[in-house]
């Protein structure tokens, strides 16, 4: 006996749900219904946006109106009200008793469909590796981000690149000091260029460079870190590129030198190995074997239970598509294999509270054949 594929259930909109542009590549902005039953894809949903979903893929279509939303609107109930009773009528309707369904699921919608008898059961992971492999919109979409992700970054390098220390060390340009702010204009403005955008990205330097994701805010100053973590996300298809470079302005402090000596040893080491089959955790280890022969401690060495804030304190990277941060874990936990059709951020760093840190971060393209590295942007520590 043949196991039946179970039937799958999204009800999401087009533009923030990655679930349902990854099979519906489309910008309907609000909620309609995406169904898998019987080998066929149902998509159930306004009149109005017919037209763009039916450019988008090859669907059976179904409008509202064969549901009855006519007499749903003649009733009292609000429009919150109407719109689940009629994907309760539309589930029905194509037969479906149950499903499975994304972990982002309405909560008020599955109410009313499983008070209906409609079983849904939420699997994220199963919904999380629908996405792995990339269609070649999306990897088309990566690549326009990556492309505008390094413009940014070209920004400001020569922001970087113009600048000149006043006495007490702060960066000046055009007779007035170089901010975090500034250089993120330059950066928007690159993006825009390109057809990208991006709600917030990482400008940090000194010490906020060693916390966490720090956005950045403030002066720049000569000898600092500066770390730009770029993530812009490409306008046509949603997908998303994710890079990170560090620079230092003026003379460049020895220990900072061997850091960034060490993040791109790590850096070409792991991601030499992002081939189909190798898992997510051999490649951090890859990355761990780098940083502790040199002394520095990784999340493999830290004391069990006790916070880590120094050395390579976060794991390797993660999965980018149409989430800046997606499946596969790149870290301890990281135990499924890569697949042929994978994105991976490879973004190892070492930091130290109250001094900075330094991070390079490449995203890096699964093929049967091996790793195509996405990213061309020089590696230099200084702007030059």
């Amino acid at each position: 006996m043949v196991d039946r594929v179970p039937d799958v259930v999204i009800y999401a909109d087009g533009v923030r749900s990655p679930e349902m542009r990854h099979e519906v590549p489309a910008p309907v902005p609000d909620a309609f219904l995406y169904v898998e039953t019987g080998g066929e894809r149902h998509v159930v949903l306004p009149s109005l946006e017919l037209p763009i979903v039916s450019e988008a893929g090859t669907y059976v279509l179904h409008p509202y109106e064969e549901f009855g939303i006519d007499e749903l609107r003649r009733t009292e109930r609000s429009n919150w009200e109407l719109t689940d009773a009629l994907v309760v009528r539309a589930l029905q309707g194509l037969g479906v008793e149950q499903a499975l369904v994304p972990g982002s699921f309405p909560l008020g919608a599955a109410d009313r469909i499983r008070t209906a008898g409609i079983e849904l059961t939420p699997d994220e992971e199963h919904f999380r590796a629908r996405r792995r492999v990339k269609t070649g919109a999306e990897l088309a979409g990566i690549r326009r981000a990556q492309l505008a992700a390094e413009s940014g970054m070209a920004a400001a390098r020569d922001l970087l690149r113009q600048a000149k220390a006043d006495a007490h060390g702060v960066l000046e340009l055009d007779g007035t000091p170089l901010t975090v702010e500034r250089v993120k204009a330059a950066i928007s403005a690159r993006f825009l260029e390109h057809g990208t955008t991006a709600d917030n990205f990482i400008v940090s330097h000194g010490p906020q460079a060693a916390i966490g994701h720090h956005l950045g805010d403030g002066r720049l100053r000569a000898g600092e870190t500066i770390v730009i973590d770029l993530w812009p996300r490409d306008d046509k298809s949603s997908c998303f590129a994710d890079m990170t470079r560090t620079f230092v302005a003026g003379d460049v402090p020895a220990e900072i030198a061997e850091w960034h000596r060490l993040c791109l040893e790590a850096l070409e080491l792991s991601s030499s190995r992002a081939r189909p089959g190798a898992t997510g955790v051999e490649l951090f280890g890859a990355a761990c074997d780098v940083f502790e022969a040199e002394g520095h401690l990784t999340q493999r060495t830290k004391v069990f239970g006790e916070t880590l804030d120094e050395g390579f304190h976060h794991s390797l990277g993660h999965g980018v598509g149409l989430e800046v941060h997606e499946a596969p874990v790149l870290g301890l936990v990281g135990v499924a294999p890569l697949v042929a059709g994978d994105v991976v951020a490879i973004e190892p760093g070492l930091y130290r509270q109250g001094l900075g840190g330094v991070r390079l971060e490449d995203l890096v393209f699964v093929r049967e054949d091996g790793p195509e590295r996405l990213t061309q942007f020089p590696y230099e520590l200084t702007p030059g």
